[in-house]
Order: C-alpha cells, then sequence, then structure tokens
C-alpha cells in the first residue's frame, strides 16, 4: 500500500482538512488490501462498482476537482466521458497503477492546497446538471472532496465485506493504521 499524504499542522484548518480528506483515501485504499486484481476487479454487488472502479474514480475526481480549482480550462464533453471513463478500471491498469496515481493525485492536491494563499480565495465552479456553479472556495472544495471521497470509501466498505466478510475495522487492524484494541478491557 502506498504511504499516505504527511499533512502537516493538522491543528491548522488547512492541515485539518487535508488530514480528513487522506483519512478517508485511506478507506479507499485498505478496502483493496490483499486482494488480488481479479477480486478487486470483481462486481459482487448489484452496483457497477469494483474497487479498482471505485478507486481509479476517487483519483479521476480528485484530480479533475484540483483542475478546476486552479482555473484550468473546463470541457463538460470532456469531463463527462473522463468521469463515465473514470467508473470502471482496463483490463490493462493493476491495482497497483491506481494506487500510484492515486498517491500522485494526493500529493498534487496537498502541495496545490499549501500554496494557496488563502482557503478564501475562490475558483469558478461549471455549471452542471445538479448544480448551478458559480463562485467557490478552496474550503468549499476542499470540503466537497472529502464529502466525495467519503461516500466512495464507505461503496467500497461494502463492497470488500461482500468479497471476502472483511470489514473496515479489520483491514484498519490488519494494515497496521491502528494496533488492534485490547477488547477484554472494554468489558
Amino acid at each position: 500500500m502506498p504511504v499516505p499524504v504527511a499533512s502537516e499542522n493538522r491543528g491548522d484548518e488547512r492541515g485539518a482538512l487535508l488530514a480528513y480528506l487522506d483519512a478517508q483515501r485511506g478507506g479507499v485504499r485498505r478496502a483493496l488490501h490483499g486482494l488480488t486484481d481479479e477480486q478487486a476487479r470483481s462486481r459482487p454487488a448489484v452496483s457497477a462498482f469494483s474497487l479498482a472502479g471505485i478507486l481509479k474514480h476517487v483519483a479521476v475526481g480528485e484530480r479533475g476537482a484540483l483542475a478546476t480549482m486552479r482555473g484550468e480550462p473546463f470541457d463538460f464533453e470532456t469531463s463527462v466521458k473522463e468521469w463515465e471513463d473514470s467508473l470502471t478500471a482496463r483490463e490493462d491498469e493493476t491495482v497497483g497503477e491506481l494506487l500510484d496515481l492515486y498517491e500522485r493525485v494526493a500529493r498534487e492536491t496537498e502541495e496545490t492546497v499549501r500554496a494557496v494563499p488563502s482557503l478564501d480565495d475562490t475558483f469558478t465552479a461549471p455549471k452542471m446538471p445538479w448544480d448551478e456553479g458559480g463562485p467557490r472556495s478552496w474550503r468549499w472544495g476542499l470540503l466537497h472532496q472529502i464529502e466525495e471521497t467519503a461516500r466512495h470509501a464507505g461503496h467500497a466498505d461494502i463492497i470488500r465485506e461482500t468479497i471476502d466478510g472483511k470489514g473496515a475495522f479489520d483491514l484498519v487492524f490488519e494494515t497496521g493504521a491502528l494496533p488492534e484494541p485490547d477488547w477484554s478491557s472494554f468489558r
């Protein structure tokens, strides 16, 4: 598994938001822990999502959101095509490659957010079928990215548990993200 982004100064607002975003990314990454590429591509639920597809989708989605926040040109048709293509991992895309992509995107997000003079600075969100668009603060952009990543981390939890019965806490302890507590002390 890739090393999570090291958010410094978690006590300040910027650091806290980056840390929350990275915690949600960790949920997506952990859902893939110990699986083969074949298992990661499987679709054990009614959803069209696989774990590999979720990983690709959150990486591409975060990269696109960051481009919008930086004011890069936006083309609706291209954006829709990228979004649709992100929902499924291609056969030639390995989980390792997708994890590497996600790590690069995470580092780019962290570096860019740390370079923005203020979270009150604004960018223009494009008009979308579900949103009127318009000016948004970088704070709003980060909170929205946390929301989107958390939503998909929850999807990943359900898909992973359907594959082999391992839930989010099982994977937290198994990956060493947190040590498993002495459960007898809670009785």
